[in-house]
């Protein structure tokens, strides 16, 4: 081991004698073990120890930031920029060019970026030497008047400056992003830091669920909050995450859905409930999935799936009009009218026929079904019905074509385990899938509340579940008994907001929407 340690020492060699230099080893030697030390990194580690030397600590916490760039930005532009007014600013430095008695730099902050000009003269020589030892991605805290340079761009003249946290790494080179996808995803933190565009898609997303619950709860919903953590896995057709609770010696599962909790609650007399949150479903991970997201479930008593329908274009061009500015929005080179009434609406059986181009003679034939998904490339499991193949015949024939909002409704009853038959017709469920850009975004239906129905359902779905379907519902005797004391007949609804987030900022893959999506793990 120490014959290892100073193997390592020996390869990183610094040009300094500065006794600090030790108090940067174990970060060296990490370097050394998982990735490439190259110059740059030694070079601001000797600056580092220059600072130190010199008293200058390099992550202080006595700066107060009073102003957003953005304020200063504001002023400009409405012409009342006070050449007497001190500014405060502080955020990191994304650009630095130094020409020995002064130095430009850009410091940004999360509401923009401006320049800043460091004169020689117009600062103690003490604080000068600060200026002189900065490195792109420093983050500063700076206060001086603003004025314009010769080509017109708005700068502060420092009258201070305080290093507030040294970057001991250096970011991409010339502030042009991060250009390995991969590295973007797991290096949030960096990708953040030098795209914009990164930054506008999670700004909007912020905004989007900002404004999905301000119009629920202008429209009278409450939100709610329900178990994480349930010894039932229910609401949904998914493989649940396994965990273990210690003291109570049981099994838990992270929810896939919270819907059996949040219909308990309209039996507990709330009539307009919902929840923003996060669900989790053992899967596996493409531009469409990621194990862990977020969706929006809300319950309305007194409604039905048509009431749902109506509710959801009001829904979706709300929100497109506060995040885009309109209602009418492109998606991957696609225009998308979301204004209300231009929606779509076709039944299961209708969008096979007149979208997928298959007749009821072959789609309500098993053998043919089955016959066309396997040669499609598609694995057919052995306890998989008629109703299950239908659903894939779908997903790989009608699903990709809905580019315009379209709501398809009526799906069979085998595979609507939680939605109340049709009256006119028992084999179909007043459901409905709303699909938009070739992909669904939102589950909806007439809540099922007859407790004898639910009661033969789940054991249909047990059923599958001991024949080998991992994602078969299981028997949930709670709910069950929350429905004998009487349900009120409802509508329900789920959005998938990462989804609804890829749509409004024209992202292709839900890893763009995601601030951490899951990866597998580098070290």
């Amino acid at each position: 081991m120490e014959k290892r340690e100073k193997e390592t020492n020996s390869r990183i060699k610094l040009s300094t004698r500065s006794p600090r230099a030790d108090y940067f080893m174990p970060m060296l030697r990490s370097f050394d073990k998982h990735e490439d030390l190259n110059e740059v990194i030694k070079n601001r580690v000797c600056k580092a120890c220059d600072l130190l030397d010199a008293g200058h600590p390099l992550y202080p916490n006595n700066f107060r930031k009073e102003t957003p760039v953005e304020d200063a930005l504001r002023d400009a532009e409405a012409g009342s920029l006070d050449p007497e007014k001190i500014y405060s600013f502080a955020g990191r430095v994304v650009s630095l060019r130094s020409f020995g008695k002064v130095a430009f730099f850009h410091l940004m902050d999360q509401s923009g970026k401006i320049q800043c000009y460091a004169a020689r003269d117009a600062m103690d020589e003490e604080t000068y030497k600060v200026v002189k030892k900065l490195d792109v991605g420093d983050i500063v805290g700076v206060s001086g008047p603003l004025f314009y340079t010769k080509t017109g761009e708005l700068t502060l003249s420092c009258r201070s400056l305080r290093l507030l946290s040294r970057s001991m790494r250096p970011l991409p080179e010339k502030y042009h992003g991060l250009k390995d996808t991969e590295t973007r995803y797991r290096q949030r933190y960096v990708d953040l830091i030098v795209s914009p565009r990164t930054r506008e898609i999670f700004i909007k997303r912020s905004l989007i669920v900002r404004e999905f619950r301000r119009f629920m709860e202008d429209h009278g919903f409450m939100e709610v909050e329900t178990p994480i953590l349930q010894p039932i896995a229910g609401g949904a057709t998914a493989r649940p995450f396994k965990t273990r609770h210690n003291a109570l010696d049981i099994d838990l599962y992270l929810r896939i859905a919270p819907e059996l909790y949040l219909k308990r609650l309209l039996v507990g007399g709330f009539e307009k409930v919902f929840e923003l949150n996060r669900s989790f479903r053992n899967e596996g991970i493409d531009t469409r999935h990621n194990p862990e997201f977020t969706m929006c479930e809300f319950y309305w008593a007194y409604a039905d799936f048509n009431d749902l329908m109506d509710y959801t274009e009001q829904l979706f061009s709300y929100i497109a009009e506060k995040a885009t500015g309109s209602a009418v929005i492109s998606y991957q080179g696609q225009e998308i009218d979301l204004t209300p009434g231009k929606w779509g609406r076709v039944s299961f059986y209708e969008s096979l026929t007149k979208i997928g181009g298959h007749a009821p003679e072959f789609y309500n034939d098993y053998d043919k079904v089955r016959d066309y998904i396997r040669g499609r490339g598609e694995k057919i499991l052995e306890n998989e019905n008629l109703h299950k193949l239908q659903a894939k015949l779908f997903d790989l024939d009608v699903e990709e074509k809905l580019v315009q909002p379209c709501f398809v409704y009526h799906y069979p009853a085998e595979i609507s385990p939680l939605a109340r038959r049709n009256d006119d017709n028992p084999a179909i469920t007043d459901r409905f899938e709303l699909f938009i850009a070739g992909r669904e975004l939102a589950n909806a239906f007439s809540e099922l509340n007859d407790p004898m129905d639910q009661r033969s359902r789940f054991e249909t779905q047990v059923k599958e579940k001991e024949s080998g379907d991992d994602e078969a519902h299981c028997m949930d005797e709670d709910y069950l008994r929350a429905l004998e004391y009487g349900m009120p007949p409802a509508a329900g609804e789920g959005v998938g907001i990462d989804r609804l987030v890829m749509l409004l900022t024209d992202s292709a893959s839900i890893r763009e929407v995601i601030l951490f999506p899951l990866l597998r793990p580098e070290f």
